[in-house]
This record gives C-alpha cells, structure tokens and sequence, in this order.
C-alpha cells in the first residue's frame, strides 16, 4: 500500500492539502471563540469536502461545494430539533438515508450531497448537539466550507493541472432495475435493522451502527462488492480499536498532541482511501478515538462498544443486501463490457490521430478507462478475496483483470504514440484497428452495426517503415491478443473451470 504507484504524487498532495485545509477550518472556529462540539463539526464538514465532492471539473466541484449547506443546514436543524423525540428522529434518519443514496443518480454531485445530508445528521448525534448550539454549528460550517474551498479552489488546486478522470455513470436501468434506486431501498432496510440493534445494545452511542450500515453501502453495486466492504470495515475497524487502546486512551485528550495525531490520522485517510478500505477505516476509527478523548468521554469500554457497534452495522448491511440483490456476476458483466467498450473509442481515436486528425485525442479515453478498470476491479474484488472458496470463479476474475490490465498498458503505450506529432499514418495501422473492433464486438455487439473498411481495403498507401508507426503496431496487435483471451473467462460459466481460448 506505501509503495503503490502514485503518478505525480496526486495522492500525497491531496492528503495533504486536506491536512492543511482541515486544519485551517478548525483554527478559524476557535479563533472565532466558538465552542469544541462546533470545532469538532467544522472540522468533520471540511473533511467532507474535501473528500467526496468528486466533480469532473473544478467549476463543478466549487458549485458542489457551494450548494453543501443547502442540504447540511436543513439536515442540522431536523436532527437537533427531534434530539429529544427518539421515533420521530429515527424516522426521519432514514428517510434522509433513502434520499442520500436516491441522488447518487445525479451522479457525483448527487453523491456528495447525499453523504453529507447523512453526515451532518450523524454529527449531531455523536456530539449531542441542542437546537441551542445551532446558530454556532451553522457558523462552524460555513467557516469550515470557506476554508477549505480557499485552500481547494485558490491556494492549492491540484485538479486545475492534473484533472481527475470523469467518475463513470452508474449502471442504467428503469424503476427498481437501476442500481441506485435499489440500494436506497437497501441502505434504508439496512440502516433501519442497524439502527434496532444499535440501541439494543447502547441507547447513547446507537449511531454507529447506523454510520457502518451507510458507509458500507457507498460506491458499491452488488451483493458481493457490499459483502466484503462489511468485511473489511469491521477488520480495519477492529485494528483501529487496538491502536486505540494504546495511543487514544494513554494521551486521554490531551490538546497538543491529539491534535498531531488527528492531522496524521486525515491524512492516512485520504492517502489510503483508494488503496484500501481496511486501512481508511482504522485511520477513521483512531481518529474517532482521539475525538472521544478531546471530549472527555473515553475509557475502554466506549472502544469496545464501538466494536460492537460496528458488528451489528455489518449485519444490517448484510440484511439490507438480501433486499432486492443485484448479483456480483451481473454488475462485473456490464462494467467490463464498458471497459471493452471504451478501449474500442481510446483505438478508434487514436487511429484518426495518427491518420492525420488533429481533433481526435485517445487520451480522456484512456483514462476513463483506468476508472472503468478500477470499477471492474472493485466489483471482482469478492471473488479474488484471500477467503473466497469459489475458486474456479476466483481463476475466471484474476485472469479478467489481468487481461483488462494488459489492455490498459497497450491503451497507454497506443496513446503515447498519437501524441508523438511525428508519428505517421500507415495503412498496416487501419488494418490493425479494424482487428480490434472486430475483436471488441465479439465480445460486445455493437448497437448499430455499420460496414467499416476490411484489412484488404486499407485507406492509404504503405508507407516506409516509421517508429511511431512500428510502435502503434505494436500496442494493437497487444490490445487484439488481449481483447481475444478475454473470451475465454467471459463466456465460461461461472462455475465451471476455465478454458483457455482457443
């Protein structure tokens, strides 16, 4: 995990940049004299945005940013207000969980609303915020929001050089067929067997069952994904409670060094969120810790309780996933079909650059298929588990991944060379392209099938041998052998022992 590439240190930067604007929140509230419970939030909504406001463009992240307290503030005011009236604020938790995941539709900026309506009401429940303190939790968000869009938009705005890759659109569908709307059903069903057992077993710190049951349920799509995301939240939340016992409970709140800590704990946060869900959850459960701390409430038993907590969160989210399932084998289907798809468009285009067309650019394509491949990854991730007994299906998604990483390498080396503006136009290289679509719709007919040009009708002239040429050549003929094994795991059945292609 430390040594994962990292291309242009994006992710150290970001980490870091979340340090400082995250601090920077918090120094403003107390500057402003407000109160710890407002700090505490300050600073838990400038996390927020700077972690899931994920926006193809920075005009839509500062947008998405800006239109946070249009969902915070409203959420604050229900969830002090109904503090004291248990049925009542419970009901309206998870109706605030049903239209969170409902607006993933709208895509990433659906989806950061949607997490932070949901944050801001678990906030006030970890904090026992009062309709009283509203005024100063208003401001303490505002102040945060300003802050850490200074430091996002003005003083470090990575994206502005280094744009992040558009997020795919979820899968498509109508009614309860679409992936969103069945998991707000889902998430609900799940929050609420969580929320029960919660309070079963704590009527003070109930809330973080309901938080594990969400968290699990967010930037997953199948029964499979949400399965193992329980399972590691629990592993990373168990390691976190360890670290506890002997950092959190000795330091017992003291303000210097829970301060560095917390700031070490956002940045393992952000630096290891793409990485793995294990360790973002124990940077988040130490950091949960030292909070407890600085508010004077922590002893060994609330750690345990967390624990606990966190357990029955899973069970709901595994409760919750029986509810109108969709299966592992049906979400991988149509991600990798998007990525076959995709390298398609990246090949398309990179043949009409080196065919002379300065409009054509494989690069956005290229890139959006990294996403696309992280999609499938994430959705094989049950199957290739360390724990998976299925292991004919576990030989089926390793070989899956490693034939799509195969195609990636070729989409990048293919993409490199377009870029080269002394890389000619060779008819070997329309030819090469038509193998590649024509081994792409072997695997996904296309929609609207229309005549292209065969290897025997080449478009131009042979030309004398070029590098660039060479070259290309090269990363279609990889991205033609790929794009053909893949047959073989694809139309396997699932239970079935793979066989090579032939």
């Amino acid at each position: 995990m430390f040594v994962a590439p990292d291309p242009g240190r994006v992710r150290l930067r970001v980490s870091s940049r979340a340090v400082l604007g995250i601090a920077l929140a918090v120094a403003a509230a107390e500057l402003c004299g407000l109160s710890l419970t407002a700090s505490i939030t300050g600073g838990l909504a400038a996390l927020l945005a700077l972690f899931t406001v994920g926006d193809p463009t920075v005009r839509r992240q500062a947008v998405t940013t800006a239109l946070l307290p249009a969902v915070g503030f409203p959420v604050l005011a229900l969830a002090t207000a109904l503090h004291s009236t248990p049925l009542l604020r419970d009901a309206s938790w998870l109706l605030v969980v049903f239209a969170g995941v409902y607006a993933r539709r709208w895509g990433p900026r659906g989806h950061a609303l949607g997490i932070f309506a949901f944050m801001m009401f678990f906030v006030t429940q970890f904090l026992h915020a009062l309709p009283a303190q509203l005024p100063e939790l208003y401001a303490a968000v505002g102040l945060a929001l300003a802050a850490a869009g200074a430091v996002r938009f003005v003083a470090w705005c990575i994206e502005r050089r280094v744009p992040p890759p558009a997020a795919p659109a979820p899968l498509p569908g109508r009614g309860l067929a679409r992936p969103t709307t069945r998991q707000a059903f889902q998430a609900t069903a799940a929050c609420a067997v969580a929320l029960a057992a919660g309070q079963f077993i704590s009527h003070e710190r109930w809330y973080w069952a309901v938080g594990t049951a969400w968290w699990i349920f967010v930037n997953t799509a199948s029964r499979g994904e949400t399965l193992v995301r329980g399972f590691r939240r629990v592993v990373g939340t168990v390691t976190g409670i360890a670290a506890g016992f002997l950092i959190a409970i000795p330091l017992a709140g003291a303000p210097a060094p829970t301060a560095a800590l917390v700031a070490v704990c956002v940045f393992g946060i952000f630096y290891t969120a793409a990485l793995s869900y294990s360790w973002m959850m124990f940077f988040v459960t130490v950091m949960a810790g030292l909070l407890y701390g600085l508010l004077g409430v922590l002893h060994p038993g609330l750690l345990v309780l967390r624990f606990e907590e966190t357990a029955v969160g899973a069970l709901g989210a595994a409760v919750g996933v029986a509810l109108l399932p969709v299966t592992t084998h049906a979400a991988t289907n149509a991600w990798i079909e998007r990525a076959v798809t995709c390298v398609h468009a990246c090949t398309t285009a990179a043949a009409r650059r080196l065919a002379g067309d300065p409009e054509a650019d494989p690069a956005p394509h290229a890139a959006q298929l990294e996403v696309l491949i992280g999609r499938v990854r994430l959705s094989l991730a049950p199957l290739v588990h360390p724990l998976s007994p299925l292991r004919a299906r576990k030989a089926r998604a390793r070989r899956v991944l490693d034939l799509l990483d195969d195609c990636a390498r070729e989409i990048r080396g293919l993409s490199a060379v377009a870029a080269d503006p002394d890389a000619s136009h060779d008819a070997r290289l329309a030819a090469a392209s038509w193998r590649v679509e024509a081994a792409v719709h072997a695997l996904v007919p296309p929609a609207h099938p229309a005549r292209r040009a065969s290897p025997e009708e080449p478009t131009a002239p042979p030309m004398a041998d070029h590098p660039g040429a060479e070259a290309a050549l090269g990363h279609l003929h990889g991205l033609e052998r790929a794009l053909v094994e893949l047959a073989a795991p694809l139309r396997t059945a699932p239970s079935a022992p793979l066989v090579p292609a032939a």
